[in-house]
């Protein structure tokens, strides 16, 4: 097993992108780095032959699965689909290589080949968001957390969707060759330096299909009078009916009790405004009916996982020349 060699898992119907990732952030030679330290990479498929990505190119590995068997660390992008198992072979192999003391890497889906192998039984793990409650089902016996980037196990590595891939890459790039690398590599591809692991995957909770009459009612009304204090009493009055019928109600069409779901309204339009004005945090907290601009950063640490700066300075829109 070589140290500073990285081996990127290739198979039919491979996430181009999730490959790109980390072809792109282990494979490049840095000129700021020392390049006999730097990763070697190789491709290795199940087989030799080319195999077509998802989005229709081709790809041809250097080696089968025994190159696996020489890399210090593995990274498997996501998965061609969740629901089918990966091959016993396969399987084998990476148990092999993690017991020689391989890191074992999955972007998005790939965290269900990992999972296959029972090598994430008692740890935490993550994938994509729209993924999560599968993998949780099919394998109880992991931690499956939904709501962050990625997860450090030390020895196992796990991502959300897409470009949480990269984040992850550049957390172990930081680790390896400390945050001055690290920052070149994320310059050079002109993205966040560091994104916290534990920071939340930005997806919006759901607020309720819209469909529904009296839930469309209420949408409307709540998103009237965001800058107010909204109680349960005047939802269900709203709704004509009682409390304790708009509290089942809402559960069951949304999964979330009344006061979340005018939390995460007020959430929606805080990014709304942090990302389309120059509003200060207190006119912010004020427009959106949180008491003070504490209170909106509260809300925001709780289930963003980041503070309301961090997300304007991610996600604010220049206006165009």
């Amino acid at each position: 097993m070589v140290p500073n060699s990285v081996a990127v898992l290739v198979y039919e119907g491979l996430n181009a992108f999730d490959f790109g990732i980390a072809v792109g952030l282990f494979g490049l030679r840095r000129p700021q780095s020392d390049s006999d330290r730097w990763y070697s990479l190789a491709v290795c498929g199940l087989g030799k032959g080319p195999v077509q990505t998802s989005g229709g190119g081709y790809v041809v590995p250097r080696s089968g699965l025994a190159g696996l068997l020489q890399a210090g660390t593995i990274v498997i992008p996501g998965w061609c689909n969740p629901g089918v198992l990966p091959p016993p072979r396969l399987v084998r192999t990476l148990r092999m290589a993690h017991q020689r003391g391989a890191r074992l890497v999955s972007i998005c889906g790939g965290a269900f080949v990992l999972a296959a192998t029972g090598i994430l039984n008692g740890r935490r793990a993550t994938t994509h968001w729209k993924y999560c409650d599968r993998l949780s089902k099919l394998y109880p016996q992991i931690k499956v957390v939904s709501d962050v980037l990625y997860i450090d196990e030390e020895d196992v590595f796990t991502s959300a969707g897409a470009a949480a891939g990269i984040d992850l890459c550049l957390h172990i790039i930081r680790k390896d060759f400390g945050t001055v690398v690290a920052n070149d590599v994320a310059r050079h591809l002109v993205v966040s330096p560091h994104r916290e692991g534990g920071q939340a995957q930005f997806i919006d909770k759901p607020v309720g299909e819209q469909a529904d009459p009296w839930l469309a009612h209420l949408l409307e009304w709540s998103q009237g009078n965001l800058h107010t204090e909204i109680t349960i009493e005047q939802l269900a009055l709203q709704a004509k009916v009682s409390r304790r019928t708009l509290s089942r109600r809402f559960v069951e069409a949304t999964g979330l009790s009344p006061h979340r779901w005018i939390t995460s309204l007020r959430l929606r339009r805080g990014k709304d405004l942090l990302e389309t004005t120059a509003l200060s945090i207190e006119e912010i907290a004020e427009k959106c009916g949180f008491q003070s601009g504490a209170l909106l950063r509260h809300h925001f640490r709780e289930q963003v996982k980041i503070s309301p700066r961090t997300y304007r300075d991610h996600f604010r829109q220049t206006p165009e020349v």
